[in-house]
């Protein structure tokens, strides 16, 4: 029997402009519209728009929202204030034992502004392929009182738009007063503000190493959005990008993806994750797991691989060095920017020095590369034009 895919609110839109449509965490989803290298360009160069509506929007509300997230998250949420971002894991299993932890998930945690009565309102952004776990591992710590939780996925929409003029591009879409406030947002800051007359929750994360913003609209808003963001943006250069586009400008920014880098067993410290565990006082599922983990050096690290050919190693691919295995590749592709393949990989530790040479088992042969400091590629700064008078 054929499963039905789930759609966003901008489906129609990429199949009329030539997405190319595929399955993706139970989405359809564009990979590309016309050549990953040229969607990539674009948002390296001028501005890229990627619908990410596919990745789990929650909403958590209520008087212990704050507090309840505290006790959940890896990332301290007591002291953050509306407006603010971090990114956090979500884990499973006990606070005071050192097994049996499970990372779920990785995740965007913010502190919304607060409502009428100054109860505070919490959100999360997690990845599409464990939005179904993550809401039901949430629902069964729910207390029972005081705190709401709702999967807002479907009701809304979330666009991204990454690039040297991405955030002067959708400021340029507000009135005055949240033009301003949208230029001036510092990074893992959100703010509302009126874009191309619709109500959006504006933040400036981002994951493809770009400067850039995402909007969160409701649903029916999101269509009329995007093209309002498509049309002003077309003398800039922007381009329409899909997921291809999307991953190999994370990976060439060096950041992981869960499912590759990060998977539930890993030790987030390998990966170079600790700023992700705020452990200091605090206790969470899986604190002491991670605190033991935190004081021993792990045997395998997470390394970037540059080689001097454009063919790509895969996530599975031996690393070796003189014949004996040091690890795996997690995430590997061709990168414009580099103008060479590049990987992620967790090899021995002792073995992760940038200007080790090593070989990767690509396919029927062996393809040599060497370590080098992540990230590949570093953002330009943009330089901002001084105001007239």
């Amino acid at each position: 029997m054929t499963q039905t895919l789930s759609e966003t609110p901008l489906v129609r839109w990429h199949q009329a402009h030539g997405g190319r449509m595929v399955d993706f965490a139970g989405w359809l989803m564009p990979v590309q519209y016309g050549s990953i290298v040229d969607e990539h360009v674009a948002t390296r160069s001028a501005v890229g728009m990627f619908d990410v509506s596919h990745m789990g929007r929650l909403s958590v509300s209520g008087p212990g929202s704050q507090a309840w997230l505290e006790s959940l998250l890896t990332r301290r949420v007591a002291d953050m204030e509306p407006g603010r971002v971090r990114y956090t894991l979500i884990t499973s299993g006990p606070a005071d034992s050192d097994r049996g932890v499970s990372i779920l998930d990785d995740a965007l945690v913010a502190r919304e502004a607060d409502a009428a009565d100054g109860t505070p309102r919490m959100s999360l952004v997690v990845n599409a392929s464990n939005r179904p776990r993550v809401v039901d591992w949430l629902r069964s710590r729910l207390p029972s009182g005081g705190v709401d939780l709702h999967d807002a996925t479907r009701d809304t929409a979330m666009i991204a738009v990454q690039g040297p003029q991405g955030v002067e591009l959708v400021a340029s879409l507000a009135p005055g007063p949240d033009a301003a406030r949208i230029t001036g947002l510092k990074t893992y800051r959100a703010v509302p503000a009126t874009v191309a007359d619709r109500c959006a929750m504006v933040s400036r994360t981002g994951y493809t190493g770009e400067d850039g913003v995402e909007l969160v609209v409701a649903a029916a808003d999101a269509e009329p959005l995007w093209e309002a963001i498509h049309e002003a943006g077309g003398p800039l250069g922007l381009r329409a990008c899909g997921l291809g586009a999307r991953d190999t400008l994370r990976l060439e920014a060096g950041m992981p993806l869960y499912g590759h880098e990060l998977l539930e067993e890993s030790d987030p410290f390998a990966i170079g994750l600790g700023l992700a565990i705020d452990l200091d006082g605090r206790t969470f599922p899986g604190a002491t797991a991670f605190a033991g983990q935190r004081e021993r050096p792990p045997g395998r690290v997470r390394i970037g691989i540059v080689f001097d050919t454009k063919r790509s190693a895969r996530q599975g691919d031996l690393v070796l060095h003189a014949g004996r295995e040091l690890g795996r590749v997690t995430s590997g592709s061709y990168v414009p920017t580099i103008g060479n393949a590049v990987a992620m990989a967790m090899v021995d530790r002792e073995m992760s020095e940038p200007g080790t040479n090593l070989a990767v088992a690509v396919r029927d042969s062996l393809q040599a590369g060497r370590v080098v400091p992540l990230p590949f590629s570093r953002r330009k700064p943009v330089v901002r034009p001084l105001a007239s008078g």
